[in-house]
C-alpha cells in the first residue's frame, strides 16, 4: 500500500535533512520510501555513512535505482529492498529518513516505538509526527524538516512518562 506519491525531495533539502540528522561515518541510514535513491546516494557519497538502506514499493523505481547504484558503484554501501516500508528492518538503523504523508507517519509510530534503537534519529520532510515533540524543527527553502530522537527509556504507548526520559513525546 502506497503511503505517498513519489515526489522527490529537492537536492538541497536532502542535504539539509542529512545535516540536521548529523549523519556521519558510523551511521546506517534507512530511507523509507526511497523513491529515486537520492537520499541513499547522498548519505554514503556526501556524508560518508557506513551504509544506506532504502525501501521502495514501486517496482519501476526499484529497478531504476538498482541500475543507478550499479552505475555509481555503490552496491556495496547501499542496499535496496523492493518492499513495503512497514516490513522494513530497522535493527541496523541509526538514522531513518521520511518524506511520507502525516497519515503514514502516524502509522509508522508504533513500528518506531517497538523496533528503533534508543538514540535513533528520525528526520521527516514536511510532515510531523502527531503528539511527538521534535528535537528540532527547521524551516528551509519553503520546506520544514523535523528531527526526532528515540528516547533511551519510555513506557510504550504512553504519553505521560517523565519528561527527562523523553526526547519527543508530548
Amino acid at each position: 500500500m502506497s503511503c505517498a506519491p513519489f515526489v522527490a525531495s529537492p537536492p538541497e533539502v536532502v542535504k539539509r535533512m542529512l545535516e540536521v540528522a548529523g549523519v556521519g561515518p558510523s551511521d546506517v541510514v534507512v530511507d523509507l520510501g526511497c523513491g529515486d535513491a537520492r537520499m541513499l546516494v547522498a548519505a554514503v557519497n556526501d556524508f560518508g555513512a557506513k551504509m544506506a538502506i532504502g525501501y521502495e514499493l514501486r517496482e519501476d523505481l526499484y529497478k531504476t535505482d538498482l541500475k543507478l547504484l550499479e552505475f555509481k558503484n555503490l552496491s556495496g554501501r547501499v542496499r535496496l529492498v523492493h518492499g513495503d516500508l512497514f516490513s522494513a528492518d530497522l535493527s541496523e538503523a541509526t538514522v531513518v529518513t521520511l518524506y511520507l504523508t502525516s497519515t503514514a507517519n502516524e502509522r509508522l509510530k508504533p513500528k518506531f516505538e517497538k523496533e528503533a534503537k534508543p538514540g535513533t534519529r528520525i528526520v521527516s520532510h514536511d510532515f510531523s509526527m502527531n503528539r511527538w515533540e521534535p528535537a528540532k524543527v527547521e524551516r528551509f527553502n519553503g520546506h520544514t524538516i523535523y528531527l526526532y530522537v528515540m528516547p533511551t527509556t519510555y513506557e510504550q504507548g504512553s504519553h505521560t512518562s517523565p519528561r527527562e526520559s523523553w526526547r519527543f513525546w508530548r
